[in-house]
């Protein structure tokens, strides 16, 4: 589904008078169009499903390496850098910090693909708790993959910025996958 501009311009011009200034003057003229391009932007993931996001970024290496169920050969990408909008207050989630790791099978993911992987699952009015099943999610399509574990860290707008204004505090979550279900001493080797 297309993100629809013009009609995120025609009601942040509404929004702009419902806050009682005036979307003419000087400041605001172009207010409308620029929040219609941002969102464009920043909400880019909404457009596509997991499954086309999968496909989009499901590139992998299958150059014989072959990994048994017990393999101890785990893959982990930390300090991935994303943001998201929670879908609760439309408040930024910012300074995330996202560790994803799989144990791989037959296929081996390009790293740049999980962190573009993680940065289009953010970019969707979302809670942190969705980011890390979607990730999961995807990782196990791409990757065929059973055992994916993502961690997240983040400060919510909704919570710095207004509300309870704890400026301090920050969320953590963990989505835990196959092995790393059954199995909570890998997660040591992880953090």
């Amino acid at each position: 589904m297309a993100i629809d501009t013009e009609a995120i311009k025609i009601h942040i011009r509404g929004i702009l008078e419902a806050l009682g200034d005036d979307p003419e003057r000087e400041g605001l003229k172009e207010t409308p169009d620029r929040v219609a391009r941002m969102y464009e932007e920043v909400f880019e993931g909404m457009q596509y499903s997991n499954e086309e996001i999968a496909e989009r970024f499901g590139k992998t290496f299958e150059d014989g390496m072959r990994f048994s169920d017990s393999s101890r050969d785990m893959v982990v990408v930390k300090d991935i850098e994303a943001f998201s909008y929670c879908e609760h207050h439309l408040a930024l989630m910012y300074d995330m910090k996202v560790t994803v790791a799989y144990f791989p099978k037959s296929k081996i993911i390009g790293l740049s693909k999980i962190a573009r992987i993680v940065d289009m699952a953010a970019k969707r009015l979302q809670l942190q708790e969705r980011i890390g099943a979607d990730v999961a999610e995807i990782m196990q399509m791409v990757t065929e993959s059973e055992d994916v574990a993502v961690f997240i860290q983040a400060s919510h707008s909704c919570m710095t910025a207004r509300g309870i204004k704890n400026v301090p505090a920050k969320t953590f979550t963990t989505t835990l996958r196959g092995r790393f279900e059954r199995e909570p001493e890998l997660l040591s080797q992880i953090r």
